[in-house]
């Protein structure tokens, strides 16, 4: 049986036909510029891998840039601290001359020492408010404040002496009350005695020593076996000269977070006094400028991968506490807050004391405050040291990862350029031997039966 296929199927079978044609002719012309995904029905499985890529190459070029920012903070750290630390060696051997030295009949030499001490002081200062950018690298989270600034010269401050343990001493008297700070330097807070004596009290125990127990005579015990102070107390050997009942936040109800004696307060700070063993007894200090700190003691991070921000792996700057440490004045078990200035104060005393031509204390305690200053200050640095070779080694990491994920977008959207040309030459022969055909089996127009 014949079919019979009417003009109207053949002229719209013929539209569809040419309308696909030129659908594949557009899609071919759209990746004429490189890519062969415009769309998400282009290849939906391919558009998909696509997208992630892109995220992807987004979150890497993001920690990228939050590296390399973290990098020159670091970098911008350890030029500062670089310059702090020779400015305290300097400092230091400037304490080990003025405590050593024959000053007799020479006054003018201590000036001198002291003149070119408060000249390093201020330049440590400087180097303490370095700014990259508007930010302060030291200030904490608070990096638009300038973080370090020293009191009035002409005005100064009566701070509380204190006597920093060296090793021996430190292994001596250590006991369990003194392990309840890890940040704890060790120290004895210095008392003037109404015998001329001086005189070391453990703010920890309230345990008062003499100054010749705690500087040579606690050798003697060592000698006999007693590896420290508490060993020797149960042995019933004479170590102490008294006890003095602590209370709860005994430092800071007599001192500032600086250790600046509290003034005008009837039983404490300057006004305090106790009698050990029938000796009166009242804090030693010393007049001198004192270094404060107006940032605060948190960290700022520069995260380098995904994950949530860890501070201990994505810190990148360096507080005051960090760079200056802690002494008695401020430490957990004080009742203060952290000053962020301590070394840079027991710097200023040992300043205040060289000024003073005071070569004994200078020699029992200055070289040691000195020596710690720049122990704190250098374990700063190291600890940013490792940290730069961390994000070194991240920018490693990500350089590759990006140069991965780029090969990954290039093979999943990149059009072929030769494939591309060839379709496009086929697809435009075809479309001209369609229309070359249409033209010959479409049915007549009015016009051509006119003719």
């Amino acid at each position: 049986m014949a079919v019979r296929i009417s003009s109207n199927y053949v002229v719209q079978r013929y539209q569809r036909d040419l309308n696909e044609l030129d659908y594949t002719k557009t899609k071919l012309m759209e990746q004429s510029d490189g890519s062969k995904l415009h769309r998400p029905s282009d290849n939906s499985v391919d558009y998909s891998r696509f997208l992630r890529y892109n995220v992807s190459e987004t979150e890497n070029s993001r920690y990228q840039k939050s590296v390399k920012a973290g990098i020159s903070w670091m970098n911008s750290t350890q030029t500062a601290l670089s310059g702090i630390e020779n400015i305290q060696k300097t400092f230091k051997a400037r304490a080990v001359e003025a405590a050593n030295d024959d000053k007799d009949g020479k006054s003018g030499d201590w000036q001198a020492i002291a003149k070119e001490m408060m000249a390093q002081i201020q330049q440590i200062v400087s180097l303490g408010n370095t700014q990259l950018g508007d930010r302060y690298i030291f200030s904490g989270q608070a990096d638009l404040k300038q973080p370090f600034a020293l009191t009035d010269e002409k005005t100064p401050r009566s701070r509380g002496l204190t006597k920093t343990l060296d090793d021996p001493q430190t292994q001596f008297f250590n006991t369990v009350g003194n392990n309840q700070s890890p940040d704890f330097l060790r120290q004895m807070l210095e008392m003037n005695g109404s015998d001329g004596n001086t005189y070391y009290l453990n703010t920890l125990t309230g345990d008062v020593y003499s100054k010749e127990f705690v500087e040579n005579g606690y050798k003697d015990l060592v000698g006999q076996g007693y590896k420290t102070v508490a060993q020797a107390a149960a042995a019933g050997k004479p170590t102490r000269v008294g006890n003095i009942a602590m209370p709860t936040g005994f430092v800071s109800q007599n001192f500032k977070n600086t250790g600046e004696i509290i003034s005008g307060t009837a039983g404490r700070g300057v006004n305090w006094s106790t009698t050990v063993g029938g000796v009166t007894m009242r804090f030693a200090t010393v007049k001198q400028q004192l270094a404060t700190y107006s940032g605060d003691f948190r960290y700022i991070s520069m995260v380098k991968q995904n994950g949530s921000t860890e501070p201990t792996a994505d810190t990148v700057n360096r507080t005051g506490e960090d760079i200056f440490g802690r002494d008695l004045f401020d430490d957990a078990n004080s009742g203060n807050t952290m000053s962020g200035t301590a070394m840079l104060n027991n710097m200023l005393t040992v300043h205040a004391k060289t000024n003073a031509a005071d070569s004994k204390w200078l020699s029992s305690d200055g070289v040691t405050h000195a020596d710690v200053a720049n122990q704190v200050t250098l374990q700063a640095h190291a600890k940013t040291g490792s940290r730069v070779q961390l994000y070194n080694d991240m920018t490693d990491i990500l350089t590759n990862q990006g140069q991965n994920i780029t090969s990954d977008i290039t093979d999943v959207s990149s059009a072929d350029v030769a494939e591309l040309a060839t379709k496009m030459m086929q697809h435009q022969t075809v479309m001209s031997m369609s229309l070359s055909m249409g033209a010959r089996i479409l049915p007549l127009s009015l016009v051509d039966y006119l003719r």
